[in-house]
This record gives structure tokens, C-alpha cells and sequence, in this order.
């Protein structure tokens, strides 16, 4: 059986379920990795509700709670349907960009928290070494983050164009 251009829907399907396994390995959850995957494998990066619980055999239910959880993370977003009230779910080129950017803002958050620690704890104690060494690591990640984000921006540029 083939899709709609040509591509194998068993291999397809194999894909989407081997990626998700991949990102149910490295943390997210199992329904969130199966419609991320299944977004990201399709051509135009949007589908309904019904086209991905048609795809991957889900209830309305778990695409629902598939989405809010993608939608929090910023790896997806929802938007109408022209002309409908049905919401379709879109995959961007740059949702890693943006779900790292927001971790970005989790750490800056943990670092304020982490400051705090150490003044609490005491600099010289060995909880507050310890407070202060986890806090110069994520200041380090944060730095490292934004210049890798900015040659990230330029790499994209030069190898798919602005857009």
C-alpha cells in the first residue's frame, strides 16, 4: 500500500514508530513521541486530530493529550482549519530551535533558583560548593547555547534560505 505520493505506508509507519521509540528513549513520552513523529514524517508538517488518530490507530483522547503536551513544550502548534472550526497541529523546520529556546528560559530560571541556594547555604559549605558548581554549569550550558543557537541561525540560512 502506498500513500499519496508514491511512499510505502508500511515504511513510513515503521519510521514514525522507530522515531518515537528513539524519543520515548531519550525522555518524552510514548503518545507525544508517536504524533510528533508522525507530524514530522508528513510532507505538508500538518494533520487534524482525526488524520493522526487514524494514522497511528489513537483515540481523540490521546491525540488531544499527545498535542498539549507537544504544544507546551513549543514542538508543535495548533491552528484553524480555513474556513472550518477544526484545529490542525504543525510541525515547524525550526521546532528544536524553539523547544531548545525554551529550555533556555527553564535554565535561566534554575539558575536564579541555584543562586539563591548558595547565598542560603553559604558559598564555603559543601552544599553551597556544590550549589555554586551546579550553577556555574548551567551558566557555562546557557552561554554555550546562545552561540551555538547563533551559528545554528547562519548554518540554516546558508544551507536552506531564509524562511
Amino acid at each position: 500500500m502506498t500513500d499519496g505520493v508514491g511512499r510505502d505506508a508500511e515504511a513510513v509507519s515503521k519510521f514514525v514508530e522507530s522515531f518515537a521509540a528513539q524519543l520515548v528513549e531519550a525522555g518524552m513520552q510514548r503518545m507525544p513521541a508517536r504524533v510528533f513523529a508522525a507530524l514530522l514524517s508528513s510532507d505538508a508538517g500538518v494533520m487534524t486530530s482525526s488524520e493522526l488518530g487514524e494514522q497511528l490507530r489513537i483515540s481523540p483522547a490521546a491525540v488531544s493529550g499527545a498535542v498539549r503536551y507537544l504544544t507546551m513544550t513549543h514542538m508543535v502548534s495548533r491552528e484553524r482549519e480555513p474556513g472550518s472550526r477544526r484545529e490542525r497541529y504543525r510541525v515547524h523546520g525550526d521546532q528544536w530551535y524553539e523547544a531548545l529556546t525554551n529550555r533556555e528560559a527553564i535554565i535561566k530560571r534554575w539558575e536564579g533558583a541555584l543562586r539563591e541556594g548558595v547565598n542560603s547555604l553559604g558559598p564555603e559549605t559543601p552544599a553551597g560548593r556544590r550549589m555554586a558548581e551546579t550553577l556555574a554549569f548551567f551558566e557555562f550550558v546557557e552561554s554555550e547555547i546562545a552561540e551555538m543557537m547563533e551559528r545554528w541561525r547562519t548554518h540554516r540560512e546558508e544551507r536552506f534560505g531564509s524562511g
